[in-house]
C-alpha cells in the first residue's frame, strides 16, 4: 500500500457561478468593497480585501500631531500669497536702502540661505547654555530653552533629511552634534552639584 497522500480536485466553477448569481442580485459592489455573504452562509472561495482609510482620517491626521488642524485658520489662497510675498519683498528692500543710506559704506545683504536658519539656532542654544557672557559676568544659563531649541535643529535635520545638499547636510550634522555636545557637558556639571536640601518648613 502506497504512502503517498491522495489529493481531491474540487471543481469550483459551479461554485462560481452562484457566487455571481448572489452578487447580481445585490446591489452592485463598489470597487472598494467585496460583496458580503449572505447571513448564515460562509463565503466560498478567496474575497478581495482593500484595506482604506476610515472616514475619520483626517482628524487622525490631526490628532497625531497635537496643536495643529482645529485651531488653524483656512490657508491663503495662492493670489493672497503672491501678494503678500510681493508686499514684504518691496518693504524689506525699502529697508535696506533706507539702512545703506545711513551707512553708504555698508554693501548690500546677502541673500537669507538655510545656512543662516541653522547658524540661528546654533547661536541661540549656545547663548542660552551662557556662551558669550563677559568674562567677570556670572553666564546665565536657560537650559530647558537650549534643550528646545537643539531639539529645534534635531527636527530641522529629520525634516530635510535627503532634501539638503551635501555642504548643508555636513554642516546641520557638525552643528547639532556639537549643541548636543555642549548640552551634556553642562548637564554633567549641574548634575555632579549636590542637590540643594529642600527648604525647611515651619511647625
Amino acid at each position: 500500500m502506497s504512502d503517498t497522500p491522495k489529493f481531491e480536485v474540487i471543481d469550483r466553477r459551479k461554485m462560481k457561478a452562484e457566487e455571481e448569481k448572489e452578487t447580481e442580485q445585490h446591489s452592485a459592489p463598489t470597487a472598494a468593497a467585496a460583496p458580503a455573504p449572505t447571513a448564515g452562509k460562509a463565503a466560498s472561495g478567496p474575497r478581495l480585501v482593500v484595506n482604506e482609510p476610515p472616514a475619520e482620517a483626517a482628524s487622525d491626521t490631526a490628532a497625531e500631531e497635537p496643536g495643529l488642524g482645529a485651531e488653524l485658520p483656512p490657508p491663503p489662497s495662492a493670489r493672497e500669497s503672491s501678494e503678500q510675498k510681493a508686499a514684504y519683498d518691496a518693504s524689506a528692500q525699502r529697508l535696506e536702502d533706507l539702512i545703506r543710506a545711513q551707512n553708504p559704506a555698508a554693501g548690500p545683504q546677502p541673500p537669507v540661505g538655510f545656512e543662516h536658519l541653522v547658524q540661528q539656532l546654533y547661536v541661540t542654544a549656545m547663548l542660552q547654555m551662557g556662551a558669550g557672557m563677559q568674562e567677570g559676568q556670572r553666564p546665565r544659563v536657560d537650559i530647558v530653552g537650549a534643550r528646545t531649541t537643539i531639539d529645534l535643529l534635531g527636527i530641522l535635520a529629520e525634516k530635510t533629511r535627503g532634501n539638503l545638499s551635501s555642504n548643508e547636510d555636513r554642516m546641520l550634522q557638525s552643528v547639532l552634534f556639537e549643541a548636543r555636545m555642549a548640552f551634556l557637558e553642562l548637564t554633567s556639571m549641574m548634575t555632579m552639584q549636590p542637590v540643594p536640601p529642600p527648604p525647611a518648613t515651619k511647625k
